[in-house]
């Protein structure tokens, strides 16, 4: 838990519109009781849970619009899937808007893929249960995974994930943006790209430096430090490298609801950081709740 005095900023939360549990109302909501100041929703590929959060926003509460965009550096080989934070862009500038749309649909025919080969194999789960269950949402394995639980098959999101089930045996690659193309297209749009959880090895292979600092002079604006998926070490690794690159540091939860147990605040940005990234936004502004 990050603590200290000060505003309270969370830059990384998601709702239903994408894997959360909270509709993006309830996630707002949650975000006040949580004794937030500012809260990010960052749903991924996707901006439709942003008017419901606006519709919503309790008193006292500032709300940062944004994505979490599906990406891929093409430099290794396979190459590695990353997530850029997206925040304070445009969303209907034209080129982002087709992006984020072939993502989506990509995600999409994935989950129905991977649910045909779990009903090939005997699994009795139903993508148009699914579908239903998603409510609209961007659907993805996280879905599936709450399939799975409701029919008895696995006890819990870790076991979903494991090597039996979605995380390697009906695993299917998925289409994605490379990575350089999302940091220009987030700056066209007007917003300002942050790398979410650079070097969470725990979640998969890492990016090297190198990868970062090239990113950087395309106009990446920042780096992801604290979070729960970052040891101490990584943590410091990533502080020390945004300080050389002169990048802004953020911290954020990651939060999910039910899906993770990590709590909304659990991990804070700065507030010279937050500044800095409304300061370099001309895509749209913060929204505050009287």
């Amino acid at each position: 838990m990050t603590s200290r005095t000060g505003p309270q900023i969370d830059l990384h939360a998601h709702s239903t519109a994408s894997d959360g549990t909270l509709s993006p109302a309830e996630l707002v909501r949650a975000a006040a009781d949580a004794g937030l100041d500012v809260v990010a929703i960052t749903d991924h590929d996707t901006t439709a849970g942003w008017a419901p959060a606006v519709a919503a926003l309790p008193p006292g509460l500032r709300l940062v619009r944004g994505a979490e965009l599906s990406c891929r550096w093409f430099g290794a080989d396979p190459p590695v899937p990353l997530h850029l934070l997206a925040y304070l862009f445009d969303p209907a500038h034209p080129e982002l808007v087709a992006e984020l749309a072939r993502v989506r649909a990509a995600r999409e025919a994935r989950g129905e893929r991977i649910v045909d080969l779990l009903r090939a194999d005997g699994v009795d789960i139903s993508w148009s249960e699914i579908l239903t269950a998603a409510g609209g949402g961007t659907v993805g394995r996280p879905h599936i995974a709450q399939a799975l639980i409701r029919a008895g098959l696995v006890a819990s999101t870790s076991e979903a994930f494991g090597p039996d089930w979605l995380g390697e045996r009906y695993r299917l690659p998925k289409e994605d943006i490379d990575v350089f193309h999302a940091v220009r297209l987030v700056r066209a749009a007007g917003g300002v790209p942050v790398f979410a959880h650079p070097r969470a090895s725990r979640r998969g292979r890492v990016v090297p430096d190198e990868l970062i600092v090239e990113l950087a002079a395309a106009g990446l604006a920042g780096l992801e430090a604290d979070h729960e998926d970052h040891s101490p070490e990584e943590r410091q690794h990533v502080r020390a490298l945004a300080a050389d690159l002169g990048l802004l540091v953020t911290g954020s939860s990651d939060f999910h609801g039910t899906h993770k147990t990590v709590r909304l605040g659990a991990f804070t940005t700065h507030p010279e950081a937050y500044e800095r990234i409304v300061a370099e936004a001309s895509g749209v502004t913060g929204i505050a709740s009287g």
